[in-house]
């Protein structure tokens, strides 16, 4: 399998992976103010193709506890290097920079901070407890690290009460040495289930075309309906340079449809598949679907 990455030779992108550049005028406004506060987004670091949708939406995702991570995923643009010392001011800042921004909703994320000794946990509870504080009618989304599955650690993190917990489980098991060699299956996993406990929507993601195969992500599926994962978004792997792991296969639309088909059979309750979805993919639309039936239950 390492060598099919090594060897694979560079494929020109298929029509459907295709994207027009973001416009709009929630689009520009929203940009501004993001460029003025000086937010550290995701969206634009990673080069995301639905930055225009999302923005136009008025969602965002932004990264806290700086911008180097401590983990080396060989998927992910993010860079690795010195790890600074987290800004204790931070969480305030966050909040109240969101607090201009009037947005409906926002995604919370971070790099993996391996070099704290709480992995950024306390910072993550402030951020979120802040911006709740002064963001009342904004829905919150903490798309957060595995913290090893250290179960005080995730839980620290839920008892500041998010609307949505999402980790990434990013790929299939046998592949994930390969692909995020610094981090476990069996971590992912009891995050999700640690945060599903604290009675809080469970979301992950998944990407295709580094050479897994079927039963294996159906197989995946049927790993996070056992650990209670209810929103589950399925998106095509786009290489961001030469230097990470090269596109074994670009999956075809339908079969993203097959799997949105299986995923909600096995008892996810929605799965979001497609070429260009990525974790935080509308994720104000995901969450709804679900906020009211999981409100119901």
């Amino acid at each position: 399998m390492k060598d099919n990455f090594l060897n694979n030779k560079s494929k020109r992108l298929p029509y459907w992976l295709k994207t027009s550049l973001p416009k709009g005028k929630n689009y520009y406004q929203l940009k501004k103010l993001v460029d003025r506060y000086g937010l550290n987004t995701v969206c634009e670091s990673a080069s995301c193709p639905n930055i225009g949708s999302c923005w136009s939406s008025g969602t965002l995702t932004l990264m806290i506890l700086g911008s180097t991570c401590s983990r080396a995923c060989r998927f992910c643009d993010v860079p690795t290097g010195h790890m600074e010392q987290p800004r204790e001011t931070e969480p305030v800042e966050v909040a109240e920079m969101l607090s201009m921004l009037g947005l409906n909703y926002v995604v919370i994320t971070s790099v993996d901070r391996d070099d704290l000794s709480d992995g950024g946990a306390g910072i993550w509870a402030e951020t979120i407890h802040r911006v709740k504080e002064l963001c009342s009618g904004m829905k919150v989304e903490a798309l957060i690290p595995d913290f090893k599955g250290e179960f005080s650690l995730v839980n620290k993190v839920c008892q500041s009460k998010p609307d949505v917990i999402a980790h990434n489980l990013e790929t299939v098991e046998s592949l994930q040495s390969v692909i995020r060699p610094q981090c476990r299956y069996s971590w992912s996993l009891e995050t999700l289930r640690i945060a599903s406990e604290n009675n809080i929507i469970t979301k992950s993601n998944l990407m295709l075309g580094f050479g897994e195969k079927k039963k294996e992500v159906v197989e995946t599926m049927r790993h996070l309906v056992e650990a209670n994962c209810q929103i589950l978004s399925i998106g095509q792997y786009l290489r961001p340079s030469k230097k990470h792991l090269e596109v074994v296969e670009y999956v075809h639309p339908d079969k993203f449809l097959e799997y949105k088909v299986i995923g909600e059979s096995l008892g996810i309750k929605h799965v979001e598949a497609g070429p260009l979805v990525r974790s935080s993919y509308q994720a104000d639309q995901q969450s709804k679907k679900v906020m009211k039936h999981f409100q119901c239950s």
